[in-house]
């Protein structure tokens, strides 16, 4: 299958296009720069330039292709509703290109804000409203009816490996700034985490299996407790390990204190059953706990 990919130079996309290629797949990667596309073809892959408002450039990639894995997003969270209304656009332009074809489109979600506080499945509606503006699953949901074979990934909060430049890294950065690793209150609220290669093997079983309208959960483990995050990177860095409460925990954690302490279990059982996924990367603690995640 000729597989046109966003976001293919991406920490997800690039591990996305290797997994591709090495099932035997050929992949068009879309690439905004000249380093983007040199890494491209030396994975194996076609370059295809352009980027998420380049409009024209995601049409053609779409038409050249078998099927699309939508995984470009600008992540600035300083303009997040206008980056989800980027993505609305580009992922209703993929679709244009695929409607009435039933080729797969593959777009990227997350679980951190659908249930907090309780274990989310695959049968969670995603919210409409001001607190979670990222569309894409109704964009790609919108084409399903219009012949397009469209499906979601959802994402954990953390999604970790080697080149991890997420929430993870974040963590440690605040740490060696404020000199401490902190966590809030008793450190118990859950993060669900996968690895970068489990997450793309996912996608290429969504790709290769997956039904319409399907909702997939990328989370290897349901829950890890941000606790024991605090303490791997406070050892790592020879800091204390410290709680703090909500009130302090702005000053501390900034824009990111809502997912610092957000309780987020996530199961990806259903996921596991119908696609046949297993994950077998390691756990988050496990790679956390390795010097790649403490070079500066």
């Amino acid at each position: 299958m000729r597989v046109f990919v966003t976001g293919a130079t991406g920490f997800v996309g690039s591990a996305v296009v290797k997994v591709l290629i090495g099932a035997g797949h050929q992949v068009l990667g879309l690439s905004r720069s000249d380093a983007g596309v040199e890494s491209l073809a030396a994975a194996g892959a076609e370059p295809h330039r352009g980027d998420l408002q380049d409009l024209e450039s995601l049409r053609s990639g779409a038409a050249k292709s078998d099927g699309v894995i939508h995984t470009a997003f600008i992540h600035d969270f300083s303009r997040f509703i206008e980056n989800c209304e980027i993505d609305r656009r580009a992922i209703e332009v993929l679709g244009e290109v695929l409607a009435g074809t039933d080729r797969p489109l593959i777009v990227t979600s997350g679980v951190a804000l659908l249930a907090p506080g309780r274990l989310a499945t695959e049968d969670d509606e995603t919210p409409s409203n001001p607190n979670f503006p990222r569309v894409s699953e109704q964009a790609a949901a919108s084409f399903v009816a219009r012949g397009v074979r469209a499906s979601a990934v959802r994402l954990a909060p953390s999604v970790h490996g080697d080149g991890d430049h997420g929430f993870v890294p974040l963590l440690i950065g605040l740490a060696r700034q404020k000199g401490v690793s902190a966590y809030v209150g008793e450190g118990l609220n859950r993060w669900p985490a996968v690895h970068r290669l489990d997450a793309a093997q996912l996608y290429r079983l969504a790709l290769e299996k997956g039904p319409a309208g399907a909702r997939y959960y990328g989370t290897a483990e349901e829950g890890v407790p941000f606790r024991e995050i605090a303490e791997v990177i406070g050892r790592r860095l020879n800091l204390p390990v410290v709680s703090k409460s909500p009130e302090e925990a702005a000053d501390h954690f900034g824009w990111f204190t809502r997912f610092a302490a957000i309780d987020c279990p996530s199961s990806s059982a259903k996921t596991q059953e119908l696609l046949g996924w297993r994950p077998k990367q390691p756990g988050l603690i496990a790679d956390l706990d390795r010097p790649p995640y403490f070079q500066s």
